[in-house]
């Protein structure tokens, strides 16, 4: 169930009834001994009346309180309204969510769309980084929320295989290249080759201008310069898929901009004929004089030697999504120092008539230990594969730290699942606007709102079915409502009732953290639960009442993880 909606419309009803009006303005309360929900829209409508706020709230309150999920409803301060949840109320709405072991109680998004989402994305010749990883790892979350939530999703690994770096490469390999270190380790090759190309083409003007004239016939179909390209291609390709192997990440399709190139002469056309682009030093672009917001940077979408740019990619891209695949929204997983990009994209295709809806996902940076930014193409960033081998192996660290007993054909899979649950928790329980210092120490740990923490709970909830021979199978079948007595129950029992609002809040504003939040408080609510309420003891009804409360939160800690991109480990 989504429970902020279910009592945002049990406020509204009782506000109608009694004040003739619907604004609940319902927020959780910020101290708990005072309530669980606080109803404020009383005071907005309190003063458009004129009226006095708690004269107003005293009715909606008595309203509220007739109805069987509320024990109390109290007007507290200038007018606002205290909410408190019935235990039994609690209880019967914690054992449908019980029976739904398809959903755990999450219902369908209400309306459903047809969404691509574009994330990750690289650049051929030139390994993952730590870089990639917040791209990555937000959008493929995003990716399983949107799905779960029962939008038509379409995966897009729109792979920079097009731009000006090729002009570069292909300079660099006939200067530099070893056809034999090529053929052995082709992406470290191409790497070392474009870093010499590079500073190359920076102290000799000539360089810089061959390397732009190797692209355009490359972009033009040059037989020598295609055949090069398509090496590099394949050659990068066979090294991401073991990375997004090892991150449990798949995409529906990999359209990079090498894929819209024939589309490009036609939407420069359209730009022109239709007064959108102009030419300004050879060059065409796009400018906005009629909204300053967007920047005095023109938007170029064909250089002055005729040389297409990521720009008139991306424009091929969005009308590709909205003529070809029907899209009704597109997301962009991208950095946020990509944003006036972004914008000027939005913008020009809403001049040629675009009517889907565009989302830019922004996100912070990845710093360094110091806190200073990575830097990718000169070498100085982690490489992702790794980033991925140390995490693996300070995993297997901890659970000799920790004093786990790990059977050793268990350690290396469950290394592998803890390391990595580590790497993608560490990038999404972060607000994804800010930027975040990558520390191992934070991040590979049993304590505090880490992935190790959460998998370990989730370990120990299994630990008990198992210690008391218990098959959920039987406890599905048994099922009647728990009994929430301890506040240690009800306090479980509310936030597992919380989940579909999480999951819901998070795939709506894109923000994956809002379900890593409410796992995380979720695993503390469920610790101070089993410390003070014990199960296996526990005499009948009781014994069956918390079973039932402690299946919820392994199922639930499962999903949220899941829908993460993180593995849930049964034992640790």
């Amino acid at each position: 169930m989504l429970l902020r909606a279910f009592l945002e419309e049990l406020a509204s009803g009782a506000m109608e009834r009694s004040q003739g009006a619907r604004v609940p303005a319902l927020v959780r309360a910020a101290d708990p001994a005072h309530g669980d929900y606080q109803v404020n829209g009383v005071m907005a409508l309190a003063k458009q009346l004129g009226k006095n706020p708690r004269e107003l709230a005293e009715p909606v309150a008595a309203a509220l309180a007739e109805h069987e999920a509320v024990v109390s409803a109290e007007v507290a301060g200038p007018g606002f309204i205290n909410l408190k949840l019935r235990p039994e109320w609690l209880g019967r709405a914690l054992l449908e969510v019980a029976r739904d072991g398809e959903r755990d109680g999450v219902p369908m998004a209400a309306k459903r769309e047809r969404i691509a989402i574009d994330y990750s994305s690289p650049n051929i010749a030139k390994e993952m980084h730590v870089g990639h990883v917040r791209s990555t790892i937000i959008g493929s979350a995003l990716d399983r929320l949107l799905r779960f939530l029962g939008h038509e999703v379409t995966s897009d690994n729109h792979i920079g295989d097009f731009g000006t770096q090729f002009g570069l490469l292909i300079v660099g390999m006939r200067r530099f290249g070893d056809e034999a270190a090529l053929e052995r380790e082709p992406v470290q090759e191409l790497e070392r080759v474009y870093r010499l190309a590079t500073a190359e083409a920076k102290a000799d003007p000539a360089v810089a201008d061959q390397a732009r004239a190797e692209l355009k016939k490359l972009q033009d179909g040059d037989a020598e310069n295609v055949a090069l390209w398509r090496r590099f291609v394949a050659a990068t390709r066979v090294e991401l898929d073991r990375i997004y192997e090892r991150l449990g990440v798949q995409f529906d399709m990999w359209r990079g901009e090498s894929a819209y190139e024939a589309m490009l002469p036609g939407v420069v056309e359209q730009l022109v004929e239709r007064g959108i682009a102009r030419e300004d030093a050879g060059a065409l672009c796009v400018f906005f004089d009629d909204d300053p917001s967007l920047g005095k940077t023109p938007f170029i979408v064909r250089k002055k030697d005729g040389a297409f740019l990521y720009s008139t990619t991306d424009i091929a891209t969005v009308l590709y999504r909205q003529n070809e695949l029907g899209t009704e929204r597109s997301i962009y997983v991208v950095g946020q120092p990509q944003k006036q990009h972004f914008q000027q994209l939005f913008a020009t295709v809403r001049k040629l008539g675009v009517e889907m809806k565009l989302e830019h996902v922004a996100f912070g940076q990845v710093l360094g230990a110091d806190g200073k930014k990575q830097s990718s193409r000169e070498g100085g960033a982690i490489k992702l594969s790794a980033l991925l081998d140390e995490a693996e192996k300070r995993a297997a660290d901890l659970f000799v730290q920790e004093g786990l007993d790990v059977e050793p054909e268990r350690m290396a899979e469950l290394a592998r699942s803890v390391g990595i649950g580590a790497v993608k928790y560490a990038d999404l329980s972060q607000n994804r606007m800010s930027d975040y210092r990558f520390d191992w120490d934070k991040m590979i740990t049993m304590k505090g709102n880490s992935a190790p923490y959460l998998q370990y709970a989730h370990a120990r909830v299994c630990s008990i079915f198992r210690k008391g021979e218990i098959g959920v199978e039987q406890l599905a079948v048994s099922a009647e409502a728990p009994r929430l007595e301890h506040a240690a129950e009800v306090a479980l029992g509310k936030q597992l009732l919380r989940f579909g609002d999480a999951v819901h809040d998070a795939a709506r504003g894109c923000e994956p953290h809002v379900l890593c939040e409410h796992l995380f408080t979720l695993a503390q609510k469920f610790s101070t639960f089993f410390e003070h309420c014990p199960v296996l003891k526990a005499a009948e009804p009781e014994r069956r009442s918390r079973l039932l409360l402690c299946w919820l939160t392994q199922r639930q800690l499962a999903r949220g993880l899941g829908l993460l991109g993180i593995d849930a480990p049964q034992r640790m």
